[in-house]
C-alpha cells in the first residue's frame, strides 16, 4: 500500500468537501479512490478522512494559533486540507511518526500548493508539534545534525 499515494487521495477527498460540504463524504472518497484502487490503503484512507472531519474544529484552532497572522478564511484551501491532515497525524495516529508527517505534509504543498505554500506549511506544523504532548527535543538536535551534514 502507497502511503503517499493515499494521503494524496485524503487531500483530494478533503479539499473537495471544503468546498461542498453538503456533498456525501463516501462519494467523494470512492470517485478519488477508483484511479488507484490497487495501490491505497484503504484503511488508512478512511480512518483519516473521519477523523480529520471529526476533528476539524479543534485542528483549525491549532492551526490559528500557530499562523495568527494569517485568518484561517485567508489560508489557501489546499493549504488549509494539508494542514488538517499533517495535524491529525502529528497529534493521534500512533502508526506515523510525527517527522514522517511534517516531511508528507511539505510535499504535498510542494506539488499541490502555491510557490510559498511548503515553507508556510513547516512553519505552522513546526509551531504544532513543538507545542504537542508528543514532541521530543531529539528531533531538533536530529534536525540540527542533518542540515550541519549537509553544509
Amino acid at each position: 500500500m502507497n502511503r503517499h499515494l493515499s494521503r494524496v487521495i485524503i487531500m483530494q477527498t478533503l479539499y473537495e468537501w471544503d468546498f461542498r460540504p453538503e456533498a456525501h463524504l463516501d462519494e467523494i472518497k470512492i470517485r478519488n479512490i477508483e484511479n488507484y484502487h490497487e495501490d491505497a490503503d484503504h484503511a488508512f484512507i478512511d480512518l483519516t478522512i473521519n477523523e480529520v472531519v471529526k476533528n476539524v474544529n479543534d485542528i483549525d484552532k491549532l492551526i490559528i494559533e500557530a499562523a495568527p497572522e494569517w485568518p484561517l478564511e485567508q489560508i489557501s484551501a489546499i493549504d488549509k486540507t494539508i494542514l488538517r491532515i499533517a495535524i491529525y497525524e502529528i497529534l493521534h495516529s500512533g502508526d506515523v511518526p510525527p517527522k514522517v508527517a511534517i516531511n508528507e505534509a511539505v510535499e504535498l504543498g510542494k506539488t499541490f500548493g502555491g510557490e510559498n505554500s511548503s515553507k508556510f506549511i513547516n512553519g505552522v506544523l513546526g509551531t504544532v508539534y513543538r507545542k504537542s504532548p508528543n514532541y521530543s527535543s531529539d528531533d531538533d538536535t536530529q534536525s540540527k545534525k542533518e542540515k550541519i551534514d549537509k553544509e
